[in-house]
């Protein structure tokens, strides 16, 4: 099993506390032979009427010394899990996000390459912050 990342604990906090059901830390999702893992597997009650809300995380921490090659490696892990979520008999009705710091999100996503990035590509990201565990927005 890979180590976990070091705003993990953090982050499951910030999110039960926004209303989700842990379910799966990591979650497997198999395609043929070969199985990935995703962070986080988590689903909230939303109506009696519309059952569950379910959704796939995978945290990132940009904690080298390149930005840029931080954000290239966690949009390819996103995209692979993505298309692997779509293909699984068991997992394709879950959304995935991207979580990152809130610090992360304002180094990275609010000007330049991330901007664009963000305004051109169908990323999902959850901004969090691990010191006061709690999420702080939503990006859709």
């Amino acid at each position: 099993m890979p180590a976990k990342n070091i705003y993990h604990s953090p982050f499951v906090r910030a999110l039960q506390k926004d209303g989700w059901t842990i379910t799966h830390d990591p979650l497997t999702v198999t395609v043929e032979d070969t199985n990935l893992l995703v962070d986080i597997g988590a689903e909230r009650l939303v109506g009696a009427q519309r059952g569950a809300e379910r959704i796939a995380v995978e945290i990132k921490s940009f904690v080298s010394l390149s930005a840029v090659q931080d954000l290239k490696e966690a949009a390819g892990q996103f995209w692979l899990y993505e298309l692997a979520l779509r293909a699984s008999q068991t997992e394709a009705d879950r959304l995935l996000f991207l979580a990152v710091r809130q610090v992360v999100y304002d180094a990275v996503f609010v000007e330049g390459v991330g901007k664009l990035f963000l305004q051109s590509r169908s990323l999902r990201l959850i901004v969090f912050d691990p010191g006061a565990e709690e999420i702080t927005q939503w990006i859709t």
